[in-house]
């Protein structure tokens, strides 16, 4: 699936960012989400992964029309977005060692 920038500043945007955009889909309210994004935050951390990804928290709940474009059905969900297309998608992940797996390639 190819996603295209909604914004003409988004394209500019990524000409200058060249790192993959980590998309998080989350709901404030959800313990799941919450665990998942302590997970990632551990993930990132490791090695100084911070700059690995040009990270982008999605609230679900906020944004139901880019979650149904992006086929999110379940939230906490991970999307790695390169060259306009989504290459992993991690669902519910169980905890950062899952986290660090699926994004082994674009971690340092």
């Amino acid at each position: 699936m190819t996603i295209a920038p909604s914004r003409p500043e988004a394209s500019l945007d990524s000409e200058r960012d060249t790192r993959p955009k980590l998309l998080f889909f989350f709901t404030p309210t959800s313990g799941p989400s919450r665990r998942a994004d302590g997970f990632l935050a551990q993930v990132l951390q490791h090695r100084a992964n911070h700059s690995s990804f040009r990270l982008v928290r999605i609230d679900a709940a906020k944004r139901p029309d880019l979650a149904e474009r992006l086929r999110v059905t379940e939230v906490p969900t991970l999307l790695v977005v390169t060259d306009g297309r989504v290459r992993e998608r991690i669902v519910k992940p169980a905890g950062s060692r899952e986290i660090t797996q699926r994004l082994t390639p674009w971690l340092k």
